[in-house]
Protein backbone atom coordinates (compact mmCIF):
# COMPACT_ATOMS: atom_id res chain seq x y z
CA UNK A 1 0.00 0.00 0.00
CA UNK A 2 2.74 2.14 0.62
CA UNK A 3 4.43 1.62 -2.61
CA UNK A 4 0.93 1.97 -4.17
CA UNK A 5 1.10 6.05 -2.63
CA UNK A 6 4.60 6.56 -3.64
CA UNK A 7 4.00 5.57 -6.93
CA UNK A 8 1.10 8.31 -7.38
CA UNK A 9 3.00 10.83 -5.23
CA UNK A 10 5.83 10.31 -8.47
CA UNK A 11 3.39 10.40 -10.99
CA UNK A 12 2.07 13.56 -9.28
CA UNK A 13 5.18 15.75 -9.51
CA UNK A 14 5.99 14.05 -12.93
CA UNK A 15 2.64 15.48 -14.20
CA UNK A 16 3.21 18.60 -12.58
CA UNK A 17 6.43 19.23 -14.01
CA UNK A 18 5.22 18.40 -17.30
CA UNK A 19 2.74 21.04 -17.11
CA UNK A 20 5.33 23.53 -16.43
CA UNK A 21 7.22 22.40 -19.36
CA UNK A 22 3.87 22.69 -21.61
CA UNK A 23 3.44 26.24 -20.41
CA UNK A 24 6.82 27.10 -20.72
CA UNK A 25 6.65 25.71 -24.28
CA UNK A 26 3.37 27.76 -25.17
CA UNK A 27 3.74 30.89 -23.61
CA UNK A 28 8.13 31.49 -23.02
CA UNK A 29 6.82 32.42 -19.79
CA UNK A 30 8.58 30.41 -16.49
CA UNK A 31 5.85 29.99 -13.51
CA UNK A 32 8.94 31.70 -11.65
CA UNK A 33 8.44 35.42 -13.85
CA UNK A 34 4.74 35.04 -12.76
CA UNK A 35 5.43 34.36 -9.02
CA UNK A 36 7.77 37.46 -8.70
CA UNK A 37 5.58 39.71 -10.95
CA UNK A 38 2.92 38.51 -8.56
CA UNK A 39 4.99 39.30 -5.38
CA UNK A 40 6.30 42.51 -7.20
CA UNK A 41 2.64 43.74 -7.91
CA UNK A 42 1.79 43.06 -3.83
CA UNK A 43 4.36 44.52 -2.80
CA UNK A 44 3.25 47.91 -4.69
CA UNK A 45 -0.10 47.28 -3.55
CA UNK A 46 0.90 47.35 0.32
CA UNK A 47 2.67 50.33 0.08
CA UNK A 48 0.08 52.30 -1.73
CA UNK A 49 -2.33 51.13 0.89
CA UNK A 50 -0.06 52.14 4.04
CA UNK A 51 0.48 55.41 2.05
CA UNK A 52 -3.21 55.83 1.88
CA UNK A 53 -3.30 55.15 5.54
CA UNK A 54 -0.73 57.68 6.30
CA UNK A 55 -1.96 60.89 7.45
CA UNK A 56 -0.41 63.64 5.42
CA UNK A 57 -1.07 67.10 7.26
CA UNK A 58 -2.55 70.03 5.20
CA UNK A 59 -1.39 73.45 5.22
CA UNK A 60 -4.09 74.50 7.58
CA UNK A 61 -2.63 72.05 10.21
CA UNK A 62 0.90 73.16 9.48
CA UNK A 63 0.06 76.35 9.93
CA UNK A 64 -2.48 75.65 13.44
CA UNK A 65 0.49 73.31 15.00
CA UNK A 66 2.64 76.38 14.18
CA UNK A 67 0.43 79.11 16.10
CA UNK A 68 0.06 76.53 18.81
CA UNK A 69 3.53 77.36 20.20
CA UNK A 70 5.56 79.59 21.43
CA UNK A 71 8.47 78.51 18.98
CA UNK A 72 11.01 81.59 20.32
CA UNK A 73 11.09 79.42 23.93
CA UNK A 74 13.50 76.65 21.70
CA UNK A 75 16.73 76.76 19.98
CA UNK A 76 16.28 77.49 16.48
CA UNK A 77 18.93 76.65 13.29
CA UNK A 78 18.99 77.43 9.88
CA UNK A 79 18.68 74.27 7.11
CA UNK A 80 18.56 73.61 3.79
CA UNK A 81 15.62 71.56 3.79
CA UNK A 82 14.64 69.37 0.58
CA UNK A 83 12.44 66.38 0.32
CA UNK A 84 12.92 62.53 -0.38
CA UNK A 85 10.40 59.58 -0.61
CA UNK A 86 11.05 55.84 0.15
CA UNK A 87 11.56 55.19 -4.03
CA UNK A 88 14.10 54.56 -6.42
CA UNK A 89 14.49 58.14 -7.41
CA UNK A 90 15.62 58.88 -3.50
CA UNK A 91 16.81 55.38 -2.16
CA UNK A 92 17.21 53.36 -4.97
CA UNK A 93 15.18 51.01 -3.72
CA UNK A 94 11.81 49.74 -5.45
CA UNK A 95 8.68 47.96 -3.57
CA UNK A 96 9.40 44.31 -2.77
CA UNK A 97 13.29 45.30 -1.46
CA UNK A 98 13.51 43.93 2.16
CA UNK A 99 14.77 47.53 2.96
CA UNK A 100 12.45 49.74 1.27
CA UNK A 101 10.58 51.83 3.34
CA UNK A 102 12.39 51.37 6.11
CA UNK A 103 15.02 54.31 7.73
CA UNK A 104 18.17 53.91 9.33
CA UNK A 105 16.71 53.34 12.53
CA UNK A 106 14.55 50.65 11.81
CA UNK A 107 11.12 52.69 11.54
CA UNK A 108 9.14 53.24 9.04
CA UNK A 109 9.42 56.16 6.71
CA UNK A 110 6.11 58.02 7.48
CA UNK A 111 4.54 61.31 6.89
CA UNK A 112 2.14 62.35 9.55
CA UNK A 113 1.67 65.18 12.27
CA UNK A 114 5.32 63.80 13.41
CA UNK A 115 7.07 62.70 10.30
CA UNK A 116 10.24 60.54 10.03
CA UNK A 117 13.29 62.63 8.51
CA UNK A 118 16.56 61.83 7.56
CA UNK A 119 19.54 64.72 9.00
CA UNK A 120 23.34 65.05 9.62
CA UNK A 121 23.81 62.80 12.70
CA UNK A 122 26.48 64.61 13.71
CA UNK A 123 24.52 67.63 13.86
CA UNK A 124 21.08 65.94 14.65
CA UNK A 125 21.28 62.61 16.78
CA UNK A 126 18.68 59.98 16.15
CA UNK A 127 15.47 60.52 17.85
CA UNK A 128 15.60 64.30 17.65
CA UNK A 129 12.72 66.14 16.85
CA UNK A 130 12.58 69.42 15.36
CA UNK A 131 9.75 71.36 14.11
CA UNK A 132 9.89 72.70 10.60
CA UNK A 133 7.40 76.04 9.57
CA UNK A 134 5.76 74.85 6.58
CA UNK A 135 6.49 71.35 7.22
CA UNK A 136 5.66 70.31 10.34
CA UNK A 137 6.84 67.84 12.98
CA UNK A 138 10.02 65.88 11.88
CA UNK A 139 11.79 62.97 13.79
CA UNK A 140 15.06 62.40 13.29
CA UNK A 141 14.94 58.82 12.01
CA UNK A 142 17.15 58.56 9.03
CA UNK A 143 20.77 59.72 7.11
CA UNK A 144 21.19 60.02 3.60
CA UNK A 145 24.91 60.58 1.84
CA UNK A 146 24.33 63.72 0.70
CA UNK A 147 22.75 65.26 3.81
CA UNK A 148 25.72 66.91 5.23
CA UNK A 149 25.99 69.95 8.05
CA UNK A 150 23.32 71.87 8.23
CA UNK A 151 20.73 70.21 5.62
CA UNK A 152 17.49 67.76 5.99
CA UNK A 153 15.88 65.38 4.02
CA UNK A 154 11.76 65.67 4.33
CA UNK A 155 9.82 62.60 3.83
CA UNK A 156 7.02 62.59 1.73
CA UNK A 157 4.79 59.88 0.18
CA UNK A 158 4.95 60.70 -3.62
CA UNK A 159 7.51 62.33 -5.69
CA UNK A 160 4.60 65.25 -6.46
CA UNK A 161 4.11 66.04 -3.11
CA UNK A 162 7.63 66.89 -3.21
CA UNK A 163 7.63 69.27 -5.82
CA UNK A 164 4.04 70.74 -5.00
CA UNK A 165 4.39 71.40 -1.16
CA UNK A 166 8.30 71.90 -0.43
CA UNK A 167 11.13 71.43 -3.22
CA UNK A 168 13.84 73.23 -1.58
CA UNK A 169 13.97 75.53 0.63
CA UNK A 170 16.54 77.62 3.55
CA UNK A 171 14.43 77.48 6.80
CA UNK A 172 14.74 78.15 10.50
CA UNK A 173 13.99 74.80 12.42
CA UNK A 174 12.79 74.80 16.08
CA UNK A 175 14.91 71.82 18.33
CA UNK A 176 11.87 70.17 20.32
CA UNK A 177 14.12 67.55 22.03
CA UNK A 178 17.51 66.18 21.43
CA UNK A 179 17.65 62.48 20.72
CA UNK A 180 19.42 60.01 22.19
CA UNK A 181 21.16 58.21 19.05
CA UNK A 182 17.40 55.67 19.26
CA UNK A 183 14.31 55.05 18.27
CA UNK A 184 11.52 52.67 18.12
CA UNK A 185 8.40 52.09 16.12
CA UNK A 186 6.30 52.45 19.22
CA UNK A 187 7.54 55.77 20.07
CA UNK A 188 6.45 57.14 16.27
CA UNK A 189 2.92 55.49 17.05
CA UNK A 190 2.65 57.67 20.47
CA UNK A 191 3.81 60.50 19.18
CA UNK A 192 1.17 60.28 16.84
CA UNK A 193 -1.24 58.98 19.04
CA UNK A 194 -0.66 61.75 21.93
CA UNK A 195 -3.87 63.47 23.05
CA UNK A 196 -2.80 66.95 22.18
CA UNK A 197 -1.95 65.76 19.16
CA UNK A 198 -6.05 64.35 18.63
CA UNK A 199 -7.36 68.39 17.85
CA UNK A 200 -5.08 68.66 15.01
CA UNK A 201 -5.85 64.78 13.19
CA UNK A 202 -9.46 66.00 13.86
CA UNK A 203 -8.59 69.08 11.93
CA UNK A 204 -7.38 67.11 9.22
CA UNK A 205 -9.81 64.79 8.50
CA UNK A 206 -12.75 67.09 8.81
CA UNK A 207 -10.52 68.76 5.72
CA UNK A 208 -10.62 65.81 3.45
Amino acid sequence: MLKRYCIRIMMTCLLAIALCVTWNAFTGVSLLEIVKKYEGTSAKEVHAAEVKRNVAPSKEVINALEQANDWSKYRSIEMTATGYTSGIESTGKRPGHPEYGITYSGVKAKRDLYSTIAADLRVFPIGTILFVPGYGYGVVADKGGAIKGNRLDLYYDTVKDVYSQWGKKKVNVYVVKVGNGKFSEEELTMLNQDETMQVFRGQYLKQR
